[in-house]
């Protein structure tokens, strides 16, 4: 049971990363409790309290924006059957498009930035999600 929980967990963060780099923000906030927080990483002590203002913050990107989150080094710990903790770092990667149906990305408009995320998960009537985000860059 505990490998299983790990996993999915797992897999929530793989999914939030792959889902905010195809600004699928619909999706996205599924993957979060109805009263979770987010803490963005560009933003680490701004609190984003409940999936309207956690939509908002996200929608709220210009659209010429893309991004490439890398996740790594993800290490789950189960607390008990419904609730879980994890860190895992990430490196984003973001840059302008032309046109915000462009294909190509000429190059980075800045640096690759090195960041952590530490996460707490609930188990919900719908599965695992997170309860809370909190993430922050190095740089």
């Amino acid at each position: 049971m505990t490998t299983d929980i790990i996993r999915t967990c797992e897999q929530l963060i793989y999914r939030y990363a792959y889902l905010n780099d195809e600004r699928d923000f619909d999706a996205l906030i599924q993957l979060f409790t109805d009263d979770a927080v987010l803490y963005r990483p560009s933003a680490p002590d701004t609190p984003l309290q409940g999936h309207a203002a956690i939509l908002a913050s996200f929608r709220s990107r210009a659209p010429d924006i893309r991004t490439f989150h890398s996740c790594s080094d993800v290490m789950v710990s189960v607390e008990h059957a419904q609730l879980a903790h994890a860190r895992s770092r990430i490196l984003l990667l973001s840059a302008s498009r032309s046109a915000p149906s462009a294909t190509a990305i000429a190059a980075p408009d800045k640096p690759p930035m090195p960041g952590t995320f530490r996460d707490r998960f609930q188990l919900t009537v719908d599965g695992w999600k997170f309860s809370q985000r909190r993430g922050c860059f190095w740089i």
